[in-house]
């Protein structure tokens, strides 16, 4: 496999909540959730985030333990290295993941955790794992927030109200599930896999960088697949702040945020096995 990264943060400050690890067999790609409220916690997102990225990418190297196992004993993992922190909080440190293991047994393994996306181009045609459950909590306080300009008082105090909403929703039936102290979350993953000769190519992305296709419809799969391959990865991410740049308070395309952490992983099949 080839392969490619890009990850880019959200502003001028250079902090970034996502965290990716790639290799010829194994890609991790974690976005850490914005913490609008307390969280109980003494440490950020971002480490949070890392240390979880790194659990996973050491556990997922040994090919005999399931994506679900790894990210389980990842999760319990980091939940250890903080444990005097409140990790009951609602609002404890958290992230989507995703991650794809290309195994010598001819199959590649995904899963997916959360608002991230595995894209898979195969001799199937295109298929896009993702998971949306999030975007389904808190609709009311979502609709409220989207009606508000990006970066007035009255949208960051409606968002304060959507993260309340939405927190209350976190891992549990009928909401949504994120990696976070819990380990069980882990069974709420989607996982499957695909015969790696069939695969052409794949991306790995976070929400910030999916959105340049859902929502903004800028792109289609398949052209994100082409100019990551052609260009690189850091072209797609390109293209994701041109589209946020020219709609800087959210009108034409209702958000939380003008731009957002953004982060993709490419591979490409030159060798057709």
């Amino acid at each position: 496999m080839r392969t490619a990264v890009a990850s880019l943060a959200s502003g001028s400050d250079g902090d970034n909540e996502d965290w990716y690890s790639a290799s010829p067999h194994l890609f991790v790609v974690l976005d850490g959730a914005t913490a609008r409220t307390g969280t109980g916690c003494s440490h950020g997102i971002a480490w949070y985030a890392a240390h979880l990225g790194a659990a996973l990418s050491e556990g997922a190297s040994d090919s005999t333990l399931p994506l679900q196992q790894v990210l389980s004993a990842g999760i319990e993992r980091v939940a250890g290295l903080h444990s005097w922190c409140d990790l009951s909080h609602s609002g404890t440190p958290s992230a989507a993941v995703a991650m794809v293991r290309i195994q010598d047994d001819g199959w590649t393994e995904y899963l997916v955790l959360g608002d991230v996306s595995v894209v898979l181009d195969s001799t199937y045609g295109i298929k896009t794992v993702s998971d949306d459950r999030v975007s389904q909590t808190a609709t009311a306080e979502r609709r409220a927030a989207d009606e508000y300009p990006i970066g007035t008082a009255l949208k960051n105090e409606a968002m304060i109200r959507m993260k309340h909403a939405e927190l209350a929703m976190r891992n549990r039936p009928g909401g949504y599930w994120i990696a976070a102290a819990d380990p069980a979350a882990a069974d709420q993953a989607t996982v499957g896999r695909v015969a790696t000769g069939d695969v052409r190519r794949f991306a790995v992305l976070t929400d910030g960088a999916a959105r340049i296709v859902v929502p903004f419809g800028e792109m289609t799969w398949d052209e994100l697949l082409d100019l990551a391959e052609k260009h690189g990865p850091e072209a797609v991410l390109r293209k994701v702040r041109a589209a946020e740049a020219s709609d800087p308070l959210g009108q034409r395309w209702p958000r939380n945020k003008r731009s957002d952490d953004a982060t993709l992983a490419l591979a490409v099949n030159e060798s057709g096995e």
